[in-house]
């Protein structure tokens, strides 16, 4: 049996605010909605701690691989919060580990990961992450 993780196992944390539209048929939050929230995290971080100018920097990140693990069923209005750590940091990507938490508990509810690798925003080609956001992503 894998091991649940814990606040321990992330360095970085963002509030996350459930949507009424997040829950499905079932009552729940859908699955793909994690992914959003995923995302969300890792893009507060790139933006806030890397400095990472999402919409005029030559430098962008693309997700080519995620996958995740669901520990807990969340619902709106639950409040929740996102962690994030970096498994993996090489030359042009970074494979985030991602949790997202529900408020006061301390094993995550769902678990997962994705890489992003760093391009050149024209050409699309692979591009050294840069300094700040690398230096950012080595604290973590």
């Amino acid at each position: 049996m894998k091991n649940i993780g814990t606040r321990d196992d992330y360095g970085y944390f963002t509030p996350i605010s459930t949507r009424w539209s997040d829950n499905d048929i079932y009552g729940h939050v859908n699955n793909v909605v994690y992914y959003s929230y995923f995302d969300s995290v890792a893009n507060h971080f790139l933006i806030h701690r890397g400095q990472l100018d999402i919409h005029n920097g030559n430098t962008i990140g693309l997700v080519v691989n995620s996958g995740c693990s669901y520990h807990q069923a969340l619902a709106y209005p639950e409040k929740l919060t996102g962690g994030m750590r970096v498994n993996r940091l090489g030359n042009s990507s970074v494979e985030y580990g991602l949790a997202i938490f529900r408020e006061g508990e301390e094993q995550a509810a769902a678990e997962g990961y994705f890489t992003h690798v760093f391009v050149n925003r024209t050409s699309r080609r692979p591009t050294p992450i840069p300094d700040v956001l690398r230096q950012a992503l080595q604290e973590l």
